[in-house]
């Protein structure tokens, strides 16, 4: 056989893989990706008609109207908008609120302040939708058992709270093994979403007039103030839009397309089209025409399948608040927290135990002091409207500084969503007072907190870079003076690496010693989600004694100190770990009234600071080897 004969079966085997791979990818984004927007039909259509229909009774342009806004938030915000154009600005392959921040920052050099300020905006509010998810989407599924008998009813929240609490419970066994699940799972809820939905539009086929913008623009017209309330509450058949952008990296642009124009959009399309002619033809389904459409003996499978299809969206967002967290520790956002890795294969799958202990606390207050879906609805319409208002104003800068579009371009791409999204989210702030507080009483009180902790950490590097000596300068006379030499390694670690570290001039001014060979590791957080392995480490050596070690890591990534010391062999740092000592400087801190920040603020980032993981166990460092010096500083 000749050569080409065998190439030929081998490219069709590669062509097949990477086939087999791109649909397996598709499936798994079913699953992680659109689980919170496929749970929607649950409550959205009901919500957004029941502002009206409380009011009047139901009539055919009513719900033609209300169709018509559901159908066009998908077309123009999650298609046209996430679909086509957000999917598109990916940082390196990842995407998400701090990813489109760091993208935007590293394109905009130092004129990058405000930037910052969206991206701890857009990380907060997206805290608040993670607590607000699982809350209303199991509540809403659980409720369909009051359908199948008023039994349950006393039973409801109590069930969801088992849920919820069994879900966060089993979140530090990683989820490996749940997530293989999670695809088909979602597949047959699309599948049914499109099949009961399906089976009603022949009653009344004039429900596909809602096609026709014009119903919604009229329903609006009409209904003035009220019109405009329940708009707040149309969007919320767009929750989950963030996810899309959000869980790029983990199944990349392609498949999340194919998953959301294959099947997704046609199966939401064709549920709310059902329940709109189930409506039409018995206007007293409106109280709950998700699980109307089904026959009584289908309406138990609807529930489990329901509670199963839900708490797979929960598992999503509480997944996506664990990268963001770390995210946000990497970009200096927030302080260090424990990360444990639950999979030795991939390295995305992390458990923050405090982060989880929050959120399953937020989710069973909200669950108790709301008891039904459609209360948390005005919550849930705040939190995901400011993240997509934040994803907008960051695209734009990203179309400006990093695709260089010209400005008339970028202001005619934007407008119309930035329009659409600041109406839903006016919508929605007139719910304030019906739940729309929770969401941002929860991200005003993150906000602080990101706000403080990054202020008070550039305030503490100025004071370190104020009052310490250049580190040449020290170089230069550690060479002059010649102390006391010791056997061994000594590693500084510092995060100011121009400057002598702390726990360098303490050794020397406490033990008098100075180590046969002092290493000075700087350890940065990048703008990039990863680093190549091969640039992650630079050393440079300052005298015969002294050297100096960078360690990149990307944002996505958890820092490791060993393997990074590994690699700094080949660069030619020669060291025994068992006689290497690390010294980390241990800061004391103390408010006072004339500092960079209000007394409040110094002792709320003392606070954060005392609480923050030790940086030992988030660098991964051998716990014997390390030798802490402590001193005394004001904020």
């Amino acid at each position: 056989m000749s050569n080409a004969a065998q190439a030929k079966p081998n490219g069709e085997q590669g062509a097949d893989n990477g086939k087999r791979r791109f649909w397996a990818l598709t499936l798994g984004s079913v699953g992680v990706v659109y689980g919170d927007i496929g749970t929607s039909p649950l409550y959205a259509f009901r919500e957004a008609l029941a502002h009206t229909a409380s009011r009047e009774a139901i009539t055919e342009p009513m719900v033609l109207g209300v169709l018509s806004l559901i159908l066009w938030s998908l077309i123009l915000i999650v298609c046209a908008k996430y679909v086509l154009i957000v999917l598109r600005a990916d940082n390196n392959g990842e995407g998400g609120a701090l990813s489109l921040m760091a993208l935007a920052r590293r394109a905009m050099a130092r004129r990058s302040g405000f930037v910052l300020g969206f991206g701890v905006v857009g990380a907060a509010l997206f805290y608040g939708d993670a607590a607000i998810t699982p809350a209303i989407s199991v509540l809403s599924s659980v409720e369909g058992l009051k359908l199948v008998t008023p039994i349950f009813d006393p039973y409801v929240v109590p069930i969801t709270i088992g849920i919820i609490l069994g879900l966060f419970l089993v979140q530090s066994r990683g989820t490996a093994k749940v997530a293989v699940l999670f695809g088909p799972i979602t597949v047959v809820w699309f599948l049914a979403l499109a099949a009961a939905g399906a089976s009603h539009i022949a009653d009344e086929p004039a429900v596909l007039k809602a096609f026709n913008p014009l119903y919604g623009v009229e329903f609006l017209i009409q209904h003035r103030t009220v019109g405009f309330i329940a708009l707040g509450s149309v969007l919320l058949a767009a929750t989950g839009a963030e996810s899309l952008y959000a869980d790029l990296g983990h199944f990349g642009r392609k498949p999340i397309q194919v998953a959301w124009l294959g099947l997704v959009f046609p199966a939401l399309t064709l549920n709310y089209l059902g329940q709109g002619a189930l409506v039409l033809s018995n206007p007293e389904a409106a109280e709950n025409p998700f699980f109307l459409l089904v026959p009584e003996w289908g309406l138990v499978p609807l529930v489990l399948l329901a509670t199963a299809a839900t708490t797979i969206a929960s598992q999503a967002v509480i997944t996506g608040a664990f990268s963001l967290t770390r995210q946000a520790i990497q970009l200096g956002i927030l302080p260090r927290m424990e990360i444990r890795h639950t999979s030795g294969e991939h390295a995305g799958q992390i458990y923050l135990p405090r982060v989880n202990k929050l959120m399953m606390a937020a989710v069973i207050i909200l669950v108790l002091a709301f008891q039904e879906s459609g209360r948390l609805a005005a919550a849930y319409g705040i939190a995901i409207t400011g993240c997509m208002v934040v994803t907008s104003l960051l695209l734009f800068v990203v179309m400006r500084t990093r695709w260089r579009w010209p400005l008339a371009l970028s202001i005619l791409v934007m407008t119309p969503f930035m329009t659409i999204e600041l109406a839903f989210m006016i919508a929605n702030l007139l719910k304030v007072a019906d739940g729309g507080w929770v969401p941002l009483v929860m991200a005003s009180s993150l906000i602080v907190l990101m706000i403080t902790w990054i202020k008070g950490t550039a305030i503490l590097a100025e004071k370190s870079r104020r009052d310490s000596l250049p580190l040449l300068d020290v170089v230069a006379m550690l060479e002059k003076s010649h102390p006391h030499q010791v056997p061994g390694t000594a590693m500084f670690l510092t995060s100011t690496p121009n400057v002598a570290p702390v726990a360098l001039m303490h050794n020397l001014k406490h033990n008098k010693v100075l180590h046969d060979q002092n290493v000075i590791v700087t350890i940065e957080a990048a703008q990039e989600p990863y680093i190549d392995p091969e640039s992650r480490v630079s050393v440079q050596s300052l005298s015969p004694r002294v050297m100096m070690m960078r360690v990149s890591y990307g944002y996505m990534e958890s820092p490791n100190l060993p393997k990074a010391l590994a690699a700094a062999r080949k660069l030619g740092l020669k060291y025994d770990i068992m006689s290497t000592s690390f010294f980390l400087g241990r800061r004391s801190l103390r408010a006072s009234p004339r500092g960079g920040m209000p007394l409040w603020q110094d002792r709320l980032y003392i606070s954060l600071a005392r609480n923050a993981s030790d940086a030992t166990e988030f660098f991964q460092i051998p716990s014997d080897r390390v030798i802490e010096l402590g001193t005394q500083m004001t904020i």
